[in-house]
């Protein structure tokens, strides 16, 4: 590598902001060793994420079963999405593998040619299961804690539910396309950003957009909906298997489609030639 070629790199990952070209490089290197990481240890961060992400629906059922009207809906619809953004948080700052993530994050290094489709799909599939199994365990955990507590009226995990199953499926699946855009964005942010503050900002940011606009995220929806079918209000088993295909779709494809893809080309299409070629070895 030449000197003017180190200097410039320097210069880039000391300036104030990243170049996107090293904005792709580190996310091709973070998508490349998640995809190497063995099963076991891929599904027990699948497992947490899961998990851990559940508390935005436990955050959002308490905060309207508290507020019952009090406040003007507009106040309480931004309020509700901050709570809808602190699951994000935790499962993003913990480092712990969220599906929506890995469908932009795991697709870089396929288009450069560093991994396969079939890795891609090995690792889509444990990370997307153990998040539904997590989702679904907290989801119980939900349904058995928070009305005894006093804390959360059964009949708002009813409400939660049916807003989110209660639309035809190609509406789902669009609105899944767009949350899906929006965490594909995510990464591509949270990679851009030089701390950890920055990182939190951004995350809350983007996550209380999808909780805003009532976009159909499939983990945080599952646990939505499954606390509805657990405690009897709102949805069922079939709802629930009808929001889990069309949001899946719509996840699945709103991140490479619309993130992945898009910022490849550009940020590949920037680099010199030499860098460029480091996308396609080693």
């Amino acid at each position: 590598m030449s000197t003017d070629l180190r200097e410039r790199e320097k210069a880039v990952a000391e300036g104030p902001k990243k170049a996107p070209e090293q904005i792709l490089k580190e996310e091709i290197k973070e998508g490349r060793a998640a995809i190497r990481r063995g099963a076991g240890e891929l599904f027990l961060s699948g497992l947490s994420a899961g998990l851990d992400i559940g508390f935005s629906l436990f955050l959002i059922a308490v905060t309207r079963t508290q507020l019952d009207g009090a406040l003007p809906r507009v106040v309480s619809e931004f309020l509700l999405a901050l709570m809808y953004a602190v699951g994000f948080v935790f499962v993003v700052i913990g480092r712990s593998e969220l599906f929506t993530e890995q469908t932009t994050l795991a697709v870089l290094p396929v288009l450069s040619g560093k991994a396969t489709l079939a890795s891609l799909g090995r690792i889509w599939a444990i990370i997307y299961v153990a998040n539904l199994i997590g989702a679904a365990i907290f989801a119980l955990l939900a349904v058995l804690i928070g009305p005894k507590l006093g804390v959360v009226e059964p009949r708002v995990f009813g409400e939660i539910a049916s807003s989110m199953t209660n639309h035809p499926g190609g509406v789902i699946f669009l609105s899944g396309l767009l949350a899906g855009w929006l965490m594909g964005l995510l990464s591509w942010l949270v990679t851009a950003a030089r701390d950890t503050i920055s990182q939190i900002a951004l995350t809350t940011i983007i996550a209380s957009v999808i909780g805003f606009a009532h976009l159909h995220h499939v983990v945080v929806g599952s646990v939505e909906v499954l606390a509805g079918v657990l405690s009897g209000q709102g949805a069922g088993m079939g709802d629930y298997g009808r929001f889990l295909l069309w949001t899946t779709l719509g996840n699945a494809v709103g991140g490479p489609l619309f993130v992945a893809i898009i910022k490849y080309g550009h940020a590949s299409g920037a680099m010199p030639e030499a860098p460029k070629r480091e996308l396609f070895v080693g």
